[in-house]
């Protein structure tokens, strides 16, 4: 087989986009029912239409984008069905995440769980919920991908990518997560312990308590956005 290196260039481009798309979209730079055509996501991102078309119809595939004929591209509301189900995936990765990390322990991990914790703490000190939601998606990802499983790892991060998404949207409505902070701590104590059944269930309790609250807000008329 000979090797196309045109086609792999677009393959390239193709990815491109769609990750800087996608980053766009889980950091609410482009949100609900925001409405842009391809050429003007095009020129945001400094490419071609072609690469960015590719895009658009991967994100529609995962239904966070709607292509509307004449009208361009809209993105769609965070339906919370959809995250409530995420959620599930969520808290049974992240649980055994959590106990795979406590019977095999990650300095590195635990250590950069630790340090977000209290950058959680100084965001709320400082009264910026964006900061607090940043450090505590850090704390997350770093359990992830400290776990020492990369299958579960990957499958773990696609669903937190969409929570964070979640996280971010309804962080202004909701109640301050003066507990979040605790919980981690309590999290990190089962871990450094190697209590995996306890790990695995103060995990569990955490991301409970915080997707309930969560998508409550979500059912909010407010939160309705880009309607449908």
């Amino acid at each position: 087989m000979i090797d196309d290196p045109d086609a792999k260039a677009r393959t390239s481009l193709g990815e491109s986009a769609y990750r800087a798309l996608r980053v766009r979209l889980l950091e609410m730079t482009l949100p609900p029912g925001h409405q842009a055509s391809e050429g003007e996501l095009a020129a945001q991102l400094g490419m071609s239409r072609t690469p960015v078309h590719e895009a658009v119809l991967r994100l529609q595939s995962e239904g966070f984008l709607e292509v509307q004929p004449r009208r361009g591209i809209r993105v769609l509301p965070i339906d919370p069905t959809g995250m409530a189900e995420t959620y599930e995936i969520l808290i049974a990765l992240e649980g055994a995440a959590a106990a795979r990390l406590a019977t095999h322990p990650n300095p590195a991990a635990t250590a950069a769980m630790a340090e977000a914790t209290q950058a959680m703490r100084a965001a709320l000190e400082a009264g910026d919920r964006r900061d607090w939601a940043s450090a505590d998606d850090r704390f997350h990802r770093a359990l992830i991908q400290g776990c020492g499983n990369a299958r579960l790892a990957r499958l773990a991060q696609e669903a937190a990518d969409l929570a964070q998404r979640a996280r971010l949207a309804t962080a202004a409505l909701r109640p301050e997560p003066r507990g979040s902070a605790e919980e981690h701590g309590r999290i990190l104590t089962a871990i450094g312990a190697g209590d995996a059944d306890g790990a695995r269930a103060a995990l569990s309790a955490h991301r409970q308590r915080a997707s309930t609250e969560i998508l409550q807000t979500l059912t909010l008329p407010l939160m309705r956005l880009g309607g449908h």
